[in-house]
């Protein structure tokens, strides 16, 4: 029987090549969005309806009479936008998947690797609590009324349009240049990449699963490297053979930028490494098939083929160069 599934949102970094995956598997699919985008267009065979899903009404408007195996919401981050969630589909789908975010577990961990058992807590970032938030409502739905969600926990998923660093691509113009670039802390911290195809084909399978309601996965791939790694691997994809690296605390960042601050010590400062035998337990297939070498290769084709995308970020700039001219050695 062919899997009904709706997607809210679409033309994301992650939901996009999950998108893709889904209509190579023959899923019925419907995605509901406010418009096209040129970057991730949708492909053929997906049904298309148009509303803001922050206006309930439009919405049911939209959907008409429509049932679905399974419902994912891309775009809900807040409790507010949940408790639509559960209004709008409560009877009328068989599966409710809650994209979260692995930014709610416990920061920094008490130990290595986060598995779904890892408590959830963040206390450096709103946008971490505000999942977290979302999830114990869920969870509560679920447990008091039966409401069937599945919560997913992305880390880092990228594609061929992010830079992995938080300076965008404003670090790789600079590393073109001869200029250092700040990475935080000694630039040993290990981090774990996810290639948006590979996620998707840990997230696709999950669909109409009904071993999955009620539960909570970690989808993020196995790669894992230092942030001074990260640097050097998008460097040697930008034709740069060695980049200069300064290294700088990240509170001192964090107090230098604040709009940088919680993003960084709620998230990046603190080495993250994840078990996903979950996961695989319920898609024994599943495993890393991007690697960032080939990942950075994307990235940099991608923005070297539009000049338009080349952007630097003068606030980030700014701040390379005063924390470069307090911070670097000899």
């Amino acid at each position: 029987m062919t899997l009904r599934v709706l997607f809210i949102g679409g033309t994301g970094t992650i939901s996009s090549a999950c998108v893709r995956l889904a209509v190579e598997r023959g899923i019925a699919l419907t995605v509901l969005n406010r418009g096209a985008t040129a970057t991730r267009p949708l492909p053929d065979g997906v049904e298309v309806l148009h509303a803001d899903v922050r206006d309930p009404a439009s919405v049911r408007g939209a959907l008409g009479d429509r049932e679905f195996d399974a419902v994912v919401d891309w775009v809900a981050f807040t409790p507010e936008h949940v408790a639509t969630d559960v209004e709008l589909f409560a009877g009328r789908t068989g599966q409710f998947v809650f994209i979260s975010s692995a930014s709610a577990y416990q920061t920094p961990p008490e130990r290595l690797p986060v598995t779904e058992s890892t408590p959830l807590r963040n206390p450096y970032w709103q946008y971490s609590r505000d999942k977290i938030a979302c999830e114990d409502l869920l969870v509560r739905e679920y447990r008091e009324r039966g409401f069937p969600v599945t919560i997913v926990r992305p880390s880092h998923t990228y594609d061929r349009t992010s830079v992995p660093l938080d300076a965008g691509w404003t670090a790789i113009e600079r590393m073109r240049a001869g200029k250092a670039i700040v990475v935080h802390g000694d630039g040993t911290s290990l981090w774990t990449l996810t290639h948006h195809t590979d996620f998707a084909r840990g997230l696709v399978p999950l669909l109409g699963n009904p071993r999955t309601v009620g539960e909570a996965f970690t989808i993020t791939g196995d790669d894992v490297l230092t942030w001074d790694q990260i640097a050097r691997t998008l460097a040697r994809a930008a034709g740069v053979a060695e980049p200069r690296i300064v290294h700088v605390p990240s509170d001192v960042l964090a107090a230098e930028d604040p709009e940088w601050g919680p993003w960084l010590l709620g998230d990046k400062a603190h080495s993250m490494v994840f078990d996903t035998s979950k996961l695989r337990a319920v898609v024994p297939d599943f495993t890393t098939r991007v690697r960032f070498e080939e990942g950075a290769r994307e990235i940099v084709a991608w923005h070297d083929a539009d000049p338009a995308r080349r952007v630097v970020d003068p606030r980030f700039d700014a701040l390379f160069d005063r924390m470069v001219e307090r911070f670097r050695v000899g």
